[in-house]
């Protein structure tokens, strides 16, 4: 495995995950408390025993480009590195990356290693479990040019992905990318557990390392899902490798809350509390959380939190979060605070708010994202269930409220 190389796509706008991504790439977007949508690929990978890693970046990179530096310092000993190749402008091309597979062949010039025999293209916006050294052997076993790793889905969430037609060696003889109908994938379903499935794409792929190159070199595509993988099942050995498990495209706002609302579920599809296989992320050394006559139900409380006699249900709390006093949050994401401020407006009715939730608010269904300012007395519920909304202070997206980044709310508003 010391000849696989991981690329990991980071450098999308994200533009259906704003306003969360205005300030951040979409890979540095924080998930479950205290994580970063990133170090899912990359703990898969170190899991997996893969430990030469490139991110590639281009939009908003700074927030991500600051997580990698701080989270991921490999031992030198091993050999091994996370690293980030940032789009730039060159002698033989003048524009930044147009798309997947256009960004790999702009940056093939830093895999020049000749120990490097393949390439794993993985996302950087996907939550899932995986044993890439799985896919590798299975690679290896049906000496494949390009393995690409399936999820068994049903009829019905295949128009929003790109399914697969196999034969009985899982050699992939039909690629359809958002089937409009239908007739588009007619024939190509399986039989898994006495139920009609059908494998769609997870993004990631497995080459040989010459073969994607040729593949790149020889047309100007600029996307591995719509154009590359379709054109090249035709005269490449290609295979699709099933995955048994958990997989989520962190694709909308909506999947972005549903997917962490489950991990405050008693068994949630994504185990953080494997010790067999961790998800790393950046240490930082804080205290333990503080929570002073509170009432939690089904939540989960980062490390730095305080919780001053309120309710919480239902929600997830981050990194240094604070909540004031006879404030209740229900169904909500809080992603907390970079650093503390335990700044208080004294009295003072044109003062700002301290970081955090103020006292005697309600916040339901919201997602606050970091650093925001919530005075006394806020009602952030959308009690009109409105379902597109935008102002100075939020976003609602499917009905779900939006705090973006550095907001502050004055004491007595009502959203």
């Amino acid at each position: 495995m010391n000849d696989v190389l991981c690329i990991i796509l980071g450098g999308g706008r994200g533009s259906r995950l704003f306003p969360l991504t205005k300030y951040r790439a979409k890979p540095a977007v924080p998930i479950a408390g205290k994580y970063r949508l990133i170090d899912i690929p990359i703990s898969n990978c170190l899991n997996s025993g893969f430990n030469k890693i490139y991110i590639l970046t281009q939009f908003n990179s700074k927030s991500l480009n600051n997580h990698i530096s701080r989270a991921y310092k490999l031992d030198s000993f091993f050999g091994g590195f996370v690293e980030i190749i940032a789009a730039d402008q060159a002698m033989d091309h003048g524009d930044w990356f147009q798309g997947s597979a256009d960004a790999v062949r702009k940056s093939f010039k830093h895999f020049n290693d000749p120990r490097i025999k393949h390439i794993l293209i993985l996302s950087g916006d996907q939550l899932y479990k995986m044993d890439f050294s799985k896919l590798f052997d299975f690679h290896l076993e049906k000496k494949s040019q390009i393995t690409v790793a399936c999820n068994a889905v049903d009829r019905k969430d295949t128009p929003e992905l790109g399914i697969m037609g196999v034969d009985k060696n899982q050699r992939i003889k039909a690629f359809v990318e958002k089937p409009g109908s239908a007739g588009d994938i007619k024939g190509m379903d399986l039989q898994i557990d006495g139920k009609e499935k059908f494998l769609a794409s997870m993004g990631i792929y497995l080459f040989d390392k010459d073969i994607l190159e040729g593949l790149l070199v020889d047309n100007h595509k600029d996307d591995f899902g719509k154009e590359v993988i379709p054109q090249a099942i035709a005269d490449k050995s290609a295979h699709a490798f099933i995955h048994n498990g958990y997989w989520k495209d962190i694709g909308s706002i909506k999947s972005f809350y549903e997917e962490n609302m489950a991990f405050t579920d008693l068994n949630p599809p994504l185990d953080l509390f494997d010790e067999n296989w961790q998800f790393f992320t950046r240490p930082r050394y804080l205290p333990l959380s503080r929570v002073i006559k509170s009432s939690i139900e089904n939540s989960n409380i980062a490390e730095g939190a305080i919780i001053d006699k309120s309710r919480i249900s239902h929600s997830i709390v981050g990194l240094r979060s604070r909540i004031g006093a006879d404030s209740v949050v229900e169904d909500s994401i809080l992603m907390g605070n970079d650093y503390y401020d335990m700044n208080v407006s004294g009295g003072k009715a044109d003062a700002q708010p301290g970081l955090g939730i103020g006292k005697g608010c309600s916040i339901k269904k919201a997602i606050v994202d970091k650093n925001v300012r919530i005075g006394d007395n806020v009602k952030i519920v959308n009690e009109k269930q409105i379902l597109e909304f935008e102002n100075d202070y939020c976003v609602i997206r499917n009905g779900i409220i939006i705090i973006p980044k550095n907001t502050v709310i004055p004491s007595g508003t009502v959203i």
